[in-house]
């Protein structure tokens, strides 16, 4: 198939579903590089026409803390004291950047989830 530039959803949802179809595609064949070229153009359309919303970083701290049945305390020796804990998660008090660094670290998250807050 000859692809060109994805404008409309439906070309979007074409590439997908070729690009599942072929995805493990051996190296050096006409389908891996088939497969190369629609991995360029989807992540093109994506840029374009697909915003994800804002991940509030209390919010991931949070879900990340249950995803391991974590309790505030188990933070202290990332963030501080019990008060310091708490205000964090509560919203109270700002992180700060050495902060943000330790929970990037530590939960494994990516570093622009704490770009608004640090």
């Amino acid at each position: 198939m000859d692809w060109k530039v994805i404008k409309t959803k439906a070309e979007y949802n074409k590439a997908l579903k070729r690009t599942m179809a072929i995805f493990q595609a051996e190296p050096g064949t006409s389908e891996s590089d088939e497969l190369e070229l629609l991995l360029v153009l989807i992540k093109d359309y994506e840029d374009k026409h697909i915003v994800l919303p804002e991940v509030d970083p209390i919010d991931a701290i949070k879900l990340k803390m249950e995803e391991r049945g974590l309790k505030a305390k188990d933070l202290e020796p990332l963030i501080g004291s019990k008060g310091h804990v708490s205000s964090i998660l509560s919203g109270r008090r700002e992180l700060t950047l050495k902060m943000a660094q330790k929970l990037k670290d530590y939960f494994q998250l990516p570093a622009d989830i704490f770009m608004h807050t640090a």
